[in-house]
């Protein structure tokens, strides 16, 4: 059996939205994506749920495996305590990242799948360049490889937001922490 067509990789999904192409993406280039949802800091609880039962119609649509992560706010809060009143993009941003990006690693890493991404970085408001920084830092500590794509690359965005749209995919207004809303 071909390697590449049977070669896992997780990929940390924030929500369909953002997930549906990088999922396509990477069916594309020969992987088996497991979309991992884990996501404590999306406030408040319907909202989390909204954007979970949109990625699990994603996955469905792509028939891709998707974990669902325990969904625990505090652990969101005490990872980011004292980063309240940063600014958005400022350095909470970076300890959210941080937290999922690392809980992503560990999920892949107990399953012996040496690869892991995230699809955040398909947000044109997020910095590609921050976030592969944060992945490659836990993938080393990891001992795993954190694949770095550029997903907005080649109208990603444009794409993704076509696929959303098409599905019918709940598509929300805000990053999804509490202080993001204000």
């Amino acid at each position: 059996m071909d390697k590449q067509r049977t070669e896992k990789i997780v990929i940390h999904t924030c929500c369909a939205i953002c997930s549906g192409y990088p999922i396509s993406y990477l069916k594309d280039l020969g992987y088996s994506p497991v979309a991992y949802f884990y996501n404590p800091n999306i406030y408040p609880d319907s909202e989390y749920q909204k954007r979970l039962e949109a990625e699990r119609t994603l996955c469905r649509h792509f028939d891709t495996e998707l974990v669902e992560a325990d969904y625990n706010p505090q652990e969101y809060y005490d990872f980011v305590k004292g980063f309240e009143n940063e600014p958005e993009k400022g350095l909470r941003c970076d300890k959210c990242f941080e937290l999922r990006l690392l809980k992503t690693a560990k999920y892949a890493k107990s399953k012996g799948i040496d690869k892991f991404t995230t699809s955040i970085v398909i947000s044109p408001h997020k910095n590609f360049d921050k976030l592969t920084q944060i992945g490659e830092k836990i993938a080393k500590q990891e001992g795993l490889e954190y694949f770095a794509v550029n997903f907005k690359k080649k109208d990603g965005f444009l794409k993704t937001n076509k696929i959303s749209k098409e599905l019918g995919l709940y598509r929300q207004n805000y990053c999804g922490c509490k202080f993001a809303m204000r």
